[in-house]
């Protein structure tokens, strides 16, 4: 019997109905065979990525560009939605500066530069400047695994990364492919949707002899943060490192991942389904369906929200499948107490 015959014994004979604990069943069962071994203790890091995008000064954000810094400086705090998320359930975490516009360095310093380049005048990074993003990612990775982590989550910080999701996600899909553009959080700004897409329609037709790979597509129109993503992802497929994506941004390094390692997807996990409407088209270039993704919630947040609320589900669920009463067990213990209940019966009629 190989490993998955293993797994999937083990899975079928919990004490349930097989197959009613749905993708709960699915993702644990995709967990262990990135592991190649059964274990019981989930060891998560939550790794955000993040990095200004020089394509706001194009006016297709509605924010201020400083709130990439000032939230960032609230992740290192412990005071953002998904470092409380993170506190909340005990899930270590790290905010990594691979771009920030600032002197300083947030967090895990790895700047590159202080954001990328205007896309809309120049592509956003050099081939270095990729080379380091994804490097870093690697490397992030690589240290987790050293400290001993056999389950990652991704999140993301950068105004502006919606545009650039979208632009990437827009050259790497395949031809006449509709509403990969979304609002980002400007939802019901149409003027400003209208402007963002024209902005990366005119990209994509600058440098259309330019991208011909995913990574050609990162580095032209992309950001440092979905860089990292892209490198860190890859790197967990090496290293046989299970991992939960959030939303758009980081369904789109993940569809980049894949088209360059295919193998990369059988360590994706999704958590969530975001609002933007270029989310399932990314799924779907993974190999993704929409219904294979345990949580919808309306949610388009980012920073690795979704992501961490996957890992708390399968550590519920690991939990679960350790813990849990057997088929086999239940069935002995039935069969033994109708045993005993006939032989009373029995005696009863004896009796009479």
């Amino acid at each position: 019997m190989d490993f998955a015959e293993q797994v999937d014994e083990r899975l079928h004979n919990l004490a349930k109905p097989p197959g009613s604990l749905g993708l709960l069943e699915q993702q644990v069962r995709q967990v262990f065979l990135s592991w190649g071994s059964f274990q019981e203790e989930l060891r998560p890091r939550h790794i955000i990525f993040a990095a200004d995008n020089g394509v706001v000064r194009s006016g297709v954000v509605a924010q201020l560009s400083d709130i990439t810094y000032m939230q960032s400086v609230h992740m290192t705090e412990g005071t953002s939605a998904v470092t409380c998320f993170c506190r909340c359930h005990g899930i270590p975490y790290e905010v990594v500066d691979v771009g920030i516009d600032s002197e300083d360095a947030i967090g895990v310093d790895r700047k590159i530069a202080r954001g990328t380049a205007d896309f809309s005048v120049q592509p956003a990074m050099t081939r270095e400047q990729f080379a380091c993003a994804a490097a870093v990612g690697r490397e992030r990775v690589e240290a987790a695994k050293a400290q001993g982590c056999n389950i990652l989550s991704f999140g993301e910080m950068g105004i502006g990364n919606t545009t650039t999701s979208a632009a990437v996600l827009t050259a790497i899909a395949p031809a006449g492919s509709a509403f990969l553009v979304g609002h980002g959080s400007a939802k019901g700004n149409y003027r400003l949707w209208f402007h963002k897409e024209q902005v990366i329609k005119e990209a994509l037709q600058k440098y259309e002899g330019e991208i011909q790979t995913p990574e050609d597509a990162l580095r032209c129109v992309g950001g440092f943060d979905l860089a990292a993503l892209y490198g860190a992802m890859l790197a967990c497929a090496e290293a046989r490192l299970p991992f939960f994506i959030d939303g758009f941004i980081t369904a789109v390094a993940l569809a980049c991942a894949v088209k360059t390692q295919p193998a990369v997807r059988q360590y994706a996990l999704p958590s969530h389904i975001s609002r933007e409407p270029g989310m399932s088209a990314a799924l779907r270039l993974c190999g993704i369906d929409e219904y294979d993704v345990p949580i919808h919630a309306d949610m388009a947040l980012g920073e690795g929200t979704g992501a961490v609320l996957g890992v708390v589900m399968l550590k519920t669920m690991l939990y679960a499948v350790g813990h849990m009463a057997t088929l086999d067990g239940i069935n002995g213990e039935a069969e033994e107490r109708h045993r005993r209940r006939m032989e009373k019966g029995a005696e009863h009629q004896d009796d009479r």
